[in-house]
């Protein structure tokens, strides 16, 4: 079976309370991205730090709390339910990865375009029988 890498690459600033960084679909650049603080090195903290740099299998599948089909980020150490979603500041990433179009001093906004082309790029590879992994790095 072939497969096909979304990576999320991380600008790493060291200090910030959260971090930005961009994400790419087989190397087409989809959007800029939020998550909270990498603590690298240390255990995940629900809701409080960005998932640990690797990579992990990414599937659409219907999120109970927003009620409707999203990326789900699996095989994370010790969490369930991690989902790349929108919103627009750390304060609504819940320690799951935010996609949008532009950034802000303080998050990010215009999160529908990128989301929407993310679900149907995953959900094209899917029915073409390929999976899809998420490097974070």
């Amino acid at each position: 079976m072939s497969w096909v890498k979304l990576e999320l690459i991380r600008d790493d600033i060291e200090g910030s309370l959260h971090n930005f960084g961009k994400m790419y679909f087989d190397g087409e650049y989809l959007g800029e991205t939020l998550e909270d603080p990498d603590r690298e090195g240390e255990a995940k903290v629900d809701g409080d730090t960005a998932i640990p740099r690797g990579v992990y299998k990414i599937i659409v599948s219907r999120s109970v709390r927003f009620n409707k089909r999203m990326p789900e980020v699996l095989n994370v150490p010790n969490f369930t339910g991690i989902r790349i979603h929108g919103g627009n500041t750390e304060a609504q990433t819940l320690g799951c990865p935010l996609l949008g179009l532009s950034r802000t001093p303080t998050g990010i906004r215009n999160c529908a375009p990128p989301n929407t082309r993310l679900i149907e790029l995953l959900e094209a590879e899917a029915a073409a029988g390929r999976d899809v992994y998420l490097e974070v790095l």
